[in-house]
């Protein structure tokens, strides 16, 4: 099992590694063919796919410093991609919504993904493809379940 732990440990770095480059952010706003600085990007979708969300569990969530996000976050509002409400447990946490505009865009955003997926997976067996789904959820779950360090 260590070797086996090792493998995915390296693999998922190899992940994160990819995923984190700012220039894949740009690629995949440009191949969304929408007008969105690439910081702004995995923010706002973070807030459409968590949302509604603070901007402290948004910054945990993109590896950020709360101030950078809260002000990027300021700039996502400015340009009505997204809303800040009080929270329903916490009327002091201020949480952020995606509006119809954000949504409009994350919505371009999915059917890149979708394009750009297809083409990492047209060798796989529809069966791989499954597989991979559910195992990388049952991981992810059991990953959240972990307490906090």
């Amino acid at each position: 099992m260590s070797v086996q732990l090792r493998v995915l440990h390296g693999a998922l770095l190899d992940i994160v590694a990819v995923m984190n480059r700012p220039q894949r952010d740009a690629a995949m706003v440009r191949e969304a063919g929408i007008a969105l600085d690439r910081a702004l990007f995995p923010l706002l979708v973070g807030i459409e796919r968590f949302g509604p969300i603070g901007v402290v569990d948004l910054a945990d969530r993109v590896g950020r410093d709360y101030t950078t996000v809260s002000r990027q976050v300021a700039k996502l509002e400015s340009l009505d991609l997204v809303e800040r409400h009080a929270g329903a447990a916490d009327r002091r946490v201020r949480q952020s919504v995606v509006t119809a505009r954000g949504k409009v865009m994350t919505d371009a955003v999915d059917a890149a993904r979708d394009r750009i997926g297809q083409g990492i997976f047209e060798s796989w067996e529809m069966q791989e493809v499954d597989q991979l789904v559910t195992l990388m959820r049952k991981f992810a779950d059991a990953l959240n379940a972990l307490p906090e360090a």
